[in-house]
């Protein structure tokens, strides 16, 4: 028998919008409707197993029923951007899995899905339609079924003759009566003033349709009903007009074109990966990519390191196998220059003083891949790597930030120059890496080294092309090095105050689980969702707000929905947060401290954000959480290593608004940083038109918001959810702001042009960022890509500004002989070490240096401040 799943598009996708919190990929798009949405696709295809499928959509905001009445669905707030960015990736996702799409000028989904399952039933077809509308529960017949999402997205509940005469004791066809007299306030159908769903069904089962009702007026019990039935009979009639589902509509797809075939997963794949569904990736059969073929290359086993081996210059590779390449051991080192091409052993090259000397004289010239990791797992063994003058990686990352992959392998077979096969290709993945023989590793690493020296030229050609180079030479070079110091010097950390931070919250979180029990009446689980919702929904009847596969959702959105439903869900919130500080901070970091030198070595990832920001890995010490007393005073266990010295705290103040005034341009903007002014002040006095005594803390607040919104793009939509006001109001306080900031108007309206043209935009040192979905007809693509064209040249120009801070900073320090240290970078911060003589010197330097590291149409603030801990210093 054949089986026909209609899905109602715009119904299924709204559904999904709203039931999931505002989702990203690292690109920046939203992606929690199409989720939702393909979740709901994928439920569809493993439990329905259709023979024919289509998803309907509306084709736009005018209808036919807009003759009958103009105001219909007139109080619908506009889709908000965040949504309607997502619907072309849901169309091309259904391209992907070879599910027809379709929509019908003038008409809506529901009566395309009308026409079809009336169709279909007609021929015997079993039906199935989806769908978070009750309109379509008129359809329902003997072969069609109607599958109403609840709350949330794949929690249904299905409708069929049965279960609409249990429910509402009426029939199918006498839903649009039952429209016709209680209205719809979503359609902005009227319906009769004071006539609710009981009431409607109470008439219904009296008297069958509005028509027989009309007939038979006088019959209706209740003067004030009779009557308000009487004063509404055309609005009553024109109602049930509005919600009948057209069932003849010119639909012009033929059944064939629904039939479902395999979908293309290549192309599923593809998407999936994009948007970052890697959950739903292990739903579905995924193609691999052919290799491309390897280039031989001749190897020369060292045993013994000759001086003429050591020409420069030289390509080098230094190979480790563990992420946090701080406790690996090095597995071996090949060497590429025009002698030869050298495999040399780690025990053969860290005991020859020969290579040492080589390794360490600057004169040597050496082009590397990710000359950062190379200098600390030398230095690991008591080796000075210095005199890289070109690193592959760093090159290849500001060529093409937004390129999936940096690895070597992914570099050569993008400018398929020279093949390399992949690291995990030759030592397996995860916990399965291994090191094979020493002939494979061998040619591995030659094969590397070879492609660094092809490499090399071609890329830095590209950089000359780009007018990157200066880029590339005067800052991230000499900055991955001082990143190398960074990381090898690490931050001492003081044990026993983590060891006692963790026994203060165990025992909070003890004391907490016990006031938690008392409040539920019973002993359970805290950290079991299942548990957990149990109590919540069953035993304290909480409303319910998300279903799961498995039961009631517990998740941070859902319990913060409740917050003022019971005590107990704010004691539930506080309990998880101060237990993943136990677990991921406390317990996490002691689980990294360095056998070897007893501190903590974090790892900079030079080559990752497409923004240009440096992020921290293994642990990551630019997230430690501020919120909380509790999470701030983890800084507390952050400490100097020597005793006659502090630490040393600098940021730059509001950084990306002053870029934003210098690149924009705008007068009103540039005047308020030159005049010291506090701009979130200055800003809440343009937008609520007041004077600065008159703004409230509230209207500085929303200010800010706003300020910050503005540099991300932010749309109305998503300033209403930040600040909790009404779309209106947030649309109108971003139209005061570019009233206000005209030149910054200005300034997004002519850098989105400029992507287009060029097809990038660029920071003030010239790190670009390619945007070749700025001219797709693909609407979430170009709109996430006109955001991103408004925020780079912002973000990645605050990034550049930190960066060549740090390495003006390194330069002074050792120019003038100071004993003190750069530890950290922390976004707009940068964190030393500074010995008690040098306190005076560096309270002068490095508020100079910092403020001093680009010229800027405003001033550039640093503000310090210092202490015996990091938790002190701030």
């Amino acid at each position: 028998m054949n089986k026909l799943v209609l899905v109602d598009g715009n119904s299924i996708a709204y559904r999904a919008f709203f039931a999931l919190p505002l989702l990203n990929n690292e690109k920046g798009v939203f992606t929690n409707a199409v989720y939702g949405f393909t979740t709901m696709l994928l439920k569809i295809l493993e439990e329905e197993k259709p023979t024919h499928m289509l998803v309907a959509f509306d084709a736009g905001k005018t209808t036919f029923r807009h003759n009958t009445y103009k105001e219909y669905k007139g109080k619908r707030q506009k889709t908000p951007g965040e949504l309607a960015e997502q619907l072309p990736v849901m169309r091309d996702l259904l391209k992907a899995f070879n599910i027809t799409y379709y929509e019908v000028e003038n008409y809506e989904a529901d009566d395309i899905i009308g026409t079809l399952s009336t169709k279909a039933s007609k021929s015997n077809w079993e039906v199935k339609i989806v769908s978070g509308d009750k309109d379509l529960l008129q359809l329902v017949s003997e072969n069609v079924k109607v599958a109403l999402t609840r709350k949330g997205i794949t929690n249904v509940d299905t409708y069929d003759l049965q279960m609409i005469d249990e429910k509402y004791g009426i029939k199918p066809e006498q839903i649009i009566d039952m429209k016709g007299l209680m209205g719809d306030a979503s359609d902005n159908i009227p319906g009769v003033p004071g006539v609710g769903e009981k009431t409607a069904l109470k008439l219904l089962k009296q008297f069958g349709t509005v028509e027989k009702l009309y007939e038979s007026l006088e019959d209706v019990s209740g003067k004030k009903l009779k009557e308000k039935l009487a004063e509404n009979k055309d609005n009553a009639f024109m109602s049930k007009k509005l919600a009948t589902i057209e069932l003849n509509s010119p639909v012009t797809i033929d059944f064939e074109d629904t039939k479902l075939t395999d979908p293309n997963n290549k192309e599923v794949t593809a998407l999936f990966k994009e948007l970052e569904f890697n959950s739903l990736l292990e739903r579905i059969d995924q193609e691999e990519e052919a290799e491309q073929p390897l280039v031989d290359v001749d190897v020369e086993v060292v045993h013994t390191i000759t001086e003429d081996m050591l020409y420069s210059p030289s390509a080098i590779v230094v190979e480790v196998l563990e992420e946090n390449y701080h406790n690996a051991e090095i597995v071996g080192i090949s060497i590429v220059n025009e002698v030869g091409s050298y495999y040399i052993p780690t025990e053969v090259a860290i005991n020859s003083d020969m290579f040492k000397k080589w390794a360490n004289d600057e004169k040597n010239e050496k082009w590397i891949f990710n000359a950062k990791q190379a200098i600390v797992s030398l230095g690991w063994n008591d080796i000075s790597l210095r005199g890289v003058t070109f690193d592959i990686q760093i090159a290849s990352y500001l060529i093409d930030p937004s390129a999936s992959s940096h690895e070597m392998a992914d570099i050569s077979n993008r400018k398929r120059s020279y093949t390399v096969k992949s690291d995990e290709a030759v030592y397996g993945k995860g916990k399965k890496r291994q090191v094979p023989e020493e002939e494979i590793v061998a040619q591995h690493l030659v094969r590397k080294a070879a492609a660094i020296n092809v490499l090399k030229e071609e890329l830095e050609s590209e950089l000359k092309e780009n007018e990157q180079f200066e880029l590339f030479k005067d800052l991230e070079m000499p900055l991955s090095i001082v990143l190398g110091h960074m990381e090898m010097n690490g931050i001492s950390i003081n044990k026993e105050e983590l060891l006692q931070m963790g026994e203060t919250l165990s025992d909070k979180l003890s004391t907490m689980e016990k006031e938690i029990h008392e409040l539920a009446g019973v002993e359970f689980n805290i950290n079991s969702p299942k548990q957990l919702g149990e109590i919540l929904f069953d035993k304290l009847q909480l409303p319910v707000v998300k279903k799961t596969k498995t039961g009631y959702s517990t998740s941070a959105d859902v319990l913060e929905q409740l917050r003022d439903k019971h005590e107990i869900v704010e004691k539930i919130l506080l309990y998880r947060q101060l237990g993943k500080l136990n677990s991921t901070y406390i317990e996490g970091l002691l689980k990294v401290i360095h056998q070897k030198s007893g501190k903590i070595h974090t790892i900079f990832n030079q080559a990752l954000t497409q923004t240009g920001r440096l992020s921290s890995t293994e642990p990551n010490l630019q997230n430690i959480p501020i919120r909380l007393e509790e999470g701030r005073k983890i800084r507390r266990a952050f400490v100097p290593e020597r005793e006659n010295a502090v630490i040393f705290a600098a940021d730059y103040s509001q950084i990306e608004l002053r870029v934003l005034a210098h690149i924009s341009n705008d007068e009103n903007l540039t005047n308020a940083f030159k005049e010291n002014m506090d701009v979130h002040t200055k800003t809440a006095m343009d937008v609520f038109h007041v004077s600065a005594d008159e703004v409230t803390s509230l209207m500085r607040r929303t200010a800010k918001a706003v300020n910050f919104g503005i540099v991300y793009g932010i749309s109305d939509y998503g300033l209403s959810q930040n600040l909790g006001i009404t779309r209106k109001e947030a649309k109108k306080f971003i139209d005061r702001y570019f009233d206000s900031y005209p030149g910054v108007k200005e300034y997004m309206e002519s850098i989105v042009e400029e992507a287009r043209v060029n097809g990038y935009v660029t920071t003030m040192l010239h790190r670009r960022r390619y945007l070749p979905e700025i001219t797709s007809r693909n609407f979430n693509l170009r709109s996430f890509a006109e955001r991103t064209a408004m925020n780079t040249p912002i973000q990645g120009s605050a990034a550049d500004i930190i960066k060549k801070a740090m390495v003006k900073m390194e330069e002074e320090m050792k120019e003038k002989g100071l004993k003190s240290t750069l530890l950290l970078q922390v976004h707009d911060e940068l964190i030393f070490e500074v010995v008690q003589e040098e306190i005076e010197t560096m309270k002068e330097l490095v508020p100079k240096v910092m403020e001093n590291a680009v010229n800027l149409a405003v001033p550039l603030k640093v503000d310090f401040s210092f202490g015996d801990t990091w938790y002190d210093a701030k």
